[in-house]
């Protein structure tokens, strides 16, 4: 059902997205560095390897500066219409494309970068790779402003690797675990939501049993427990 959800629903998103895609497809070509889509190996379903299509928001050589594959507030890196792109999420949109080959599902985990998949515990990794990735899931909702989440800390990387990851990790242990057409459904409608009003709780209180976050990032990830508010 899933699958067959994935594949009506993307082409449905292609055809009425087109409109909107190609001038934005016409404005890559012609700013930045003239690239208009990135592509980039992620670890899919079974650990196997596929490569990601996203619209080009980053310098071509940018996993090789900086940071590497974690992006921080205010990255240098970024490309003029990058920064619109990443916020509005828009720059996901060409992974419909994965989910049409069968890479993909529009709900599942955050596919990773093999980098940021090792960051993970063994538990989490093993979790992972029992489902396809997805465009939206539990660990892309919650961390819908993972760069403003980054911001702020001297060593970045560090503070993904140690805070980020293991948290990330277990939000996707619970989605292998909770996979349905409820969740499925659920996740669609909270990702809108949250696009739309990044500051808003919900998804701590449509999802009721999602692990909490440590104090460090409580906070940061609008967790109602941790200003005192009921779920």
């Amino acid at each position: 059902m899933q699958r067959l959800l994935d594949i009506v629903l993307s082409l449905l998103a292609l055809l009425m997205l087109s409109p909107f895609l190609i001038p934005i497809v016409i404005l890559l070509r012609l700013t930045g560095e003239g690239e208009v889509f990135f592509l980039q190996g992620r670890v899919g379903k079974g650990g196997k390897t596929f490569k990601l299509y996203k619209f080009a928001t980053m310098l071509k050589n940018s996993p090789s500066i900086g940071t590497g594959t974690v992006t921080v507030k205010g990255d240098p890196r970024i490309l003029p219409m990058g920064h619109f792109l990443r916020k509005s999420k828009v720059n996901e949109l060409p992974q419909l494309l994965n989910i049409l080959k069968g890479d993909m599902s529009i709900v599942g985990p955050r596919p990773q970068t093999q980098r940021c998949f090792d960051a993970f515990t063994l538990v989490s990794q093993k979790a992972i790779i029992q489902v396809r990735p997805g465009i939206t899931g539990i660990g892309s909702i919650i961390f819908h402003d993972e760069e403003n989440v980054l911001h702020g800390h001297v060593d970045s990387i560090r503070f993904y690797d140690e805070v980020i990851a293991p948290y990330k990790g277990t939000l996707e242990e619970w989605y292998a675990a909770n996979q349905g057409l409820r969740t499925y459904l659920a996740c669609i409608g909270v990702t809108a939501w949250v696009v739309l009003n990044p500051e808003s709780n919900l998804a701590w209180r449509v999802f009721r049993s999602l692990p909490r976050p440590s104090s460090q990032l409580a906070e940061l990830l609008h967790c109602p427990n941790a200003r005192g508010e009921n779920t």
